[in-house]
């Protein structure tokens, strides 16, 4: 009996999730002359091998007996990395563009902040801004004050004594403030 891996089993939980078929594969290995041009390689992401299938006619014909025996593990595999691509948040990723992943890169603080002030009407506290960044309060605060020196936010006071960096142009109205 095989033993998978616990992230092998959770993957091919996901197998209504999949991108590359089996028929599909074979159906491109036996068009492209029983693999020796590596169509079936192009369509399961593996674009280096497939151009070296593509000019060396499969490898003199081995590479093409090695495909018919081990297409089904190779689109297994390209089916679970897939999955694990998606599971692990890349984005726009594309049949064209190979392994090449294209992540969202990770919010700046300045941008957390500037999107929190957006959503609560121009106000923002650093255990907002610590919360919602992942940051220290101490960060948040020192940011906060960056914007501050800047022009970009206004330190206020509200009428429970808390600190609120006000951001004028993300607010609809200007009240409950102590100047």
């Amino acid at each position: 009996m095989v033993k998978y891996h616990w992230a092998w089993l959770l993957i091919l939980a996901w197998e209504k999730r999949v991108r590359y078929n089996l028929t599909t594969a074979y159906f491109l290995w036996l068009i492209s002359g029983f693999g020796a041009l590596g169509f079936h390689r192009f369509y399961l992401g593996k674009t280096g091998t497939g151009l070296l299938w593509m000019f060396s006619g499969g490898l003199g014909g081995l590479g093409c007996l090695y495909d018919l025996i081990t297409l089904p593990r190779q689109v297994r595999e390209a089916n679970l990395a897939y999955a694990a691509r998606e599971a692990i948040g890349y984005e726009n990723y594309s049949q064209g563009s190979g392994f090449i992943p294209h992540m969202r890169p990770p919010e700046t603080p300045e941008r957390v902040i500037l999107r929190l002030a957006k959503a609560n009407n121009g106000m923002v506290t650093a255990g907002e801004v610590a919360i919602e960044a992942n940051i220290t309060i101490e960060e948040a605060q020192r940011q906060l004050d960056n914007l501050a020196k800047k022009g970009i936010a206004q330190v206020r006071v509200r009428s429970s004594g808390v600190l609120v960096y006000f951001f004028p142009e993300f607010s609809k109205e200007n009240t409950d403030f102590v100047d």
